[in-house]
């Protein structure tokens, strides 16, 4: 058992195994029936997240100690990810296991390689960020703030160089609905029409 809370809990793409990230600087893997596998020790602080690779070979643990690490399932620590200036919040894999991103309380995400190369950060939201996600098809990023804003970030775009996708705020799923036509941001600065809604919000 962790021996402080447990912040994360995550099923293996195959459903065979469970791994569970906790306060006590650990993650632990357990099989589907309860029986504990082994432990990853690493971490200098808190673990707050933890995602499974797509084929379910690695594992990449987000921590207090302002890192994320990659870990094979049977402990083995492969690299560790090191840029971030505070806590790290949230971390998720791509859906071709190619690009890992993470979220943190200095406001920013970062893209990385699985090699531990950076990609590019996103430095826009004006509040740490509690979680970012990656879209089925792997085209877009979400990204979720304590400013009260959810941001869209189009991959292609980032990785050639360009910056926001989109802005939006609590109902961004609703405005872009019905506003399919809406431009992209390039400039680092929302579209002026969805700047204007959030700050009536």
């Amino acid at each position: 058992m962790h021996s402080a809370g447990v912040n994360a809990v995550s099923f293996s793409p195959d459903g065979k195994t469970i791994a569970s990230a906790s306060a006590d600087n650990t993650v632990k893997f357990w099989q589907a029936n309860g029986k504990w596998l082994t432990t990853l020790s690493g971490h200098s602080a808190g673990v707050n997240a933890i995602s499974f690779s797509p084929d379910g070979i690695n594992i990449a643990s987000a921590s207090d100690d302002k890192t994320v690490k990659l870990w094979q399932p049977d402990g083995k620590l492969l690299i560790t990810l090191s840029g971030h200036s505070a806590r790290v919040n949230a971390v998720s894999f791509s859906p071709d296991g190619k690009t890992i991103a993470s979220a943190s309380d200095d406001k920013t995400v970062k893209l990385w390689q699985p090699d531990g190369k950076l990609i590019n950060t996103f430095s826009v939201h004006s509040a740490g960020l509690n979680a970012v996600s990656f879209s089925p098809d792997g085209k877009t990023i979400a990204s979720a703030s304590d400013d009260k804003k959810v941001m869209l970030w189009h991959l292609d775009h980032v990785l050639n160089g360009d910056k926001l996708f989109i802005y939006g705020c609590d109902w961004v799923h609703d405005y872009l609905k019905t506003n399919p036509n809406i431009s992209e941001s390039v400039s680092g600065s929302p579209p002026q029409e969805v700047r204007h809604l959030c700050d009536k919000r």
